[in-house]
């Protein structure tokens, strides 16, 4: 199929540069495995799992077939005031992966609805406990939690910051990013050693500043995902842990990215023995097949909110929140068997294995390039920054990102950055021959 026997005047694609995109598209038509197939019928490597989704490879039958089983028995039904069979299975087996006493599910569809969703449960978590006026949210300078209000608040990008600004929540506050570029530019499977604690500003400036007592939560993504994979600092996540406890402070690990196996654990949580009250998860929990998102909530803000409610009629509703897809029979179809083709693959595991050799390829065949100003990697994920073109921040990877596209690679341009995030079933010889395509992509360019 030829892309100019695809009508593209009315598709207004997301996140992307659509005058640019109408010059020279870029269309896939079928996947399998490692590999897309395109509207012109090249094979393309999917070296970010899809925006992290796809985590046991493209086309995998038993979440397919599970998937039409179950359009065959249950096609949808209702979230509210009843539930199916799929939901609870799913939730169980969520449950039983995520840490501690984390055994409550709250599904949605998307990273964007878990973010927001976990923040609305904060919120009334407080007010449940008598303490409403805990209404304060600190989240972290370029952190990203989707695209809903509430995440883009909390988050910190600039350009949503410039577009939306005068809409987003009033009460917010952001902790200092945690990456030096100085002393941390090439960064491998280690927890960077800080001079300081970054977490200085959080305790001395931040909090005296709007009172702890006035401080609902504290959302980070324990690795910087989004932004270009940005290792946290040595003890940090732990540190935040104890500065939320000892403040009554409810801690959310953003974990849409990290979860479900890219650290070689089922959550980034077990991977730095960091537990926090929620974590939202979306992406690889139905391998990107369906969507599906949502939060993991501690046992001990469950039953404050039933507790709260233990004097009032029975058939008022605890927590006044929900979409109509929540818990889709076919979306928890499908996420059952893919946690079962995980757990019976062994994927979480050869992830971990095959980070390793992600990240010395990345930092053996690309430090030293031109251009290239640091290179960081931990689990089977890694990210090369580039130094940006004067005056066109972002310019020069997304000339990398198209050369590495039209020879046979999909990578992510994330601002000055190109990450590589492939499914757990990635091969050495694949990493080579990606690690390989962004060498030669970042000479020429």
């Amino acid at each position: 199929m030829a892309y100019n026997d695809l009508r593209m005047d009315n598709q207004w694609l997301p996140f992307t540069p659509n005058r640019s995109f109408q010059k020279d598209p870029r269309v896939f038509v079928a996947a399998d495995g490692m590999h897309f197939t395109t509207h012109d019928g090249r094979q393309v490597i999917d070296g970010i799992s899809s925006l992290w989704c796809v985590g046991a490879g493209h086309n995998r039958k038993p979440i397919n077939e599970a998937i039409k089983k179950q359009l065959d028995t249950l096609d949808y039904s209702t979230a509210f005031s009843v539930s199916n069979d799929k939901a609870f299975r799913a939730a169980e087996m969520i449950a039983a992966m995520a840490p501690g006493d984390l055994n409550k599910v709250l599904f949605c569809n998307s990273g964007s609805e878990a973010a927001d969703t976990a923040l609305k449960v904060a919120l009334a978590h407080h007010r449940a406990r008598g303490e409403g006026h805990r209404n304060v949210f600190i989240g972290r300078e370029r952190g990203y939690h989707g695209v809903g209000f509430g995440g883009m608040s909390v988050g910190g990008i600039p350009a949503n910051r410039k577009v939306y600004g005068a809409a987003l929540l009033p009460r917010v506050d952001h902790l200092r990013f945690i990456h030096d570029p100085v002393k941390h530019a090439y960064v491998h499977n280690v927890e960077p050693a800080w001079d300081e604690d970054p977490l200085l500003e959080l305790e001395n400036r931040i909090l005296p500043l709007h009172d702890p007592s006035n401080v609902a939560a504290v959302i980070v993504e324990p690795v910087a995902g989004s932004a270009g994979w940005y290792v946290p600092p040595q003890g940090y996540l732990k540190r935040l842990r104890e500065i939320c406890d000892k403040h009554g402070i409810l801690l959310i690990f953003d974990e849409v990215i990290t979860g479900f196996g890219r650290l070689g654990k089922a959550f980034a949580s077990d991977y730095y023995g960091v537990q926090p009250d929620m974590l939202t998860f979306a992406k690889a929990v139905t391998n990107g097949v369906f969507p599906l998102g949502g939060v993991v909530c501690s046992d001990r803000i469950y039953n404050a909110m039933m507790g709260a409610h233990g004097s009032a009629p029975e058939h008022a509703i605890e927590f006044f929140h929900g979409y109509t897809y929540s818990g889709h029979p076919v979306a928890c179809a499908a996420a059952i068997a893919t946690l079962d083709l995980f757990r019976e693959e062994k994927l979480f595991e050869r992830a971990g294995e095959m980070g390793p050799v992600l990240g010395d390829a990345m930092h053996s065949a690309l430090k030293g390039l031109p251009n290239v100003i640091g290179i960081r990697s931990l689990g089977l994920a890694a990210a090369v920054e580039l130094a940006p073109l004067p005056g066109l921040p972002g310019k020069r990877a997304f000339d990398v990102f198209m050369d590495c596209y039209h020879r046979g690679v999909l990578v992510r341009n994330a601002g000055d950055n190109l990450v590589f995030a492939p499914p757990y079933i990635v091969e050495r010889a694949q990493i080579e021959t990606m690690v390989g395509t962004l060498a030669d992509a970042i000479k020429r360019v």
